[in-house]
């Protein structure tokens, strides 16, 4: 189904829905009509632009902005009461951020939760993106204090629109060269920067190094959303997505050596390391708790992930 028939179909659900339910006085999904059909808007002008970021008039919301306020308002003005949601912050489902953002969007949603990712239709996410390949149909909300993939070089939001504009991104590369002269390598970690469709150099959130693979042609669609700074941005399914790379140094992900997670042995997952503070041992757990209780469960383990 395309984008747009779907969003339709999920403006008509939301109407019949809004008809015969009360949200405790709000109105369905806590924002007014209005402001969700404007954000609506600026996702489809974002889709048909990959990379490039969208102005929209940012609303107030019960959370300070810098706490999610970008993701939880493309959440609201996407999901449909049929949804079911997922939420999980630095891959957490358990984590404070997750726990309180998936009760707000349930009580002025009545929409369903749940940890598996490949159950959800719609995720809302702070810094990871989920291990399991995401499919057809499903749509990943980043959370973005820093849309701006410039702001490192050039402090100038005028100037950075004109940059952009141009395809000007002299500086960006030189500021690459530069970290590999000072520290032999590229010692970006987090919101390493990548180019969207071959035309803009985009920051895909805080997510770590080893979720950039995971934009290059994904089947899901990708919403970025950024309340402080009034930007929506986006990454339609099958868009190439490349890391900024030299050809003598190459991108690289996160190099755990071999470690695995303490509770259902994974290797081949983003890992959290946790170090006793009075012996130095180090340790490892899945940083993806859902994807961790699920290889638990089908190995006849049970249990949830604790951490």
């Amino acid at each position: 189904m395309k984008f747009r028939e779907w969003l339709d179909a999920q403006e008509h659900r939301r109407q019949k829905t809004e008809a015969g339910r009360e949200y405790n006085g709000y109105n369905f999904a806590f924002i007014d009509e209005g402001a969700k059909k404007e954000i609506r808007r600026k996702i489809l002008k974002a889709v048909a632009i990959p990379g490039y970021q969208v102005p929209f008039g940012s609303r107030e919301l019960p959370i300070a902005r810098g706490w999610g306020t970008g993701g939880i308002q493309i959440t609201l003005s996407v999901i449909g009461p049929d949804d079911v949601l997922k939420v999980i912050d630095q891959g957490c489902d358990g984590s404070v951020n997750a726990v309180n953002i998936k009760k707000f969007v349930s009580a002025v949603t009545g929409v369903k939760t749940t940890t598996d990712t490949l159950e959800a239709a719609v995720i809302q996410t702070r810094h990871r993106i989920p291990e399991e390949r995401m499919t057809e149909g499903q749509i990943l909300v980043l959370q973005v204090p820093y849309p701006e993939a410039l702001r490192t070089v050039e402090p100038s939001e005028l100037e950075t629109r004109r940059m952009h504009g141009e395809a000007d991104y002299s500086r960006m590369w030189l500021y690459l060269f530069e970290d590999i002269v000072k520290f032999k390598e590229i010692s970006i970690g987090a919101r390493y920067p990548v180019m969207v469709n071959g035309r803009y150099i985009m920051d895909p959130s805080p997510i770590p190094r080893w979720d950039i693979p995971k934009l290059n042609m994904a089947e899901a669609l990708f919403l970025f959303g950024a309340g402080r700074e009034k930007r929506i941005y986006a990454i339609p399914p099958y868009t190439k997505v490349e890391p900024l790379e030299f050809d003598d140094f190459k991108f690289r992900v996160e190099d755990f050596k071999g470690a695995s997670c303490m509770r259902c042995g994974k290797k081949d997952t983003f890992l959290d390391e946790i170090i006793d503070d009075a012996t130095g041992s180090r340790t490892y757990l899945c940083s993806d708790t859902g994807h961790c209780d699920k290889v638990l469960e089908q190995n006849g383990d049970g249990g949830t992930c604790g951490h």
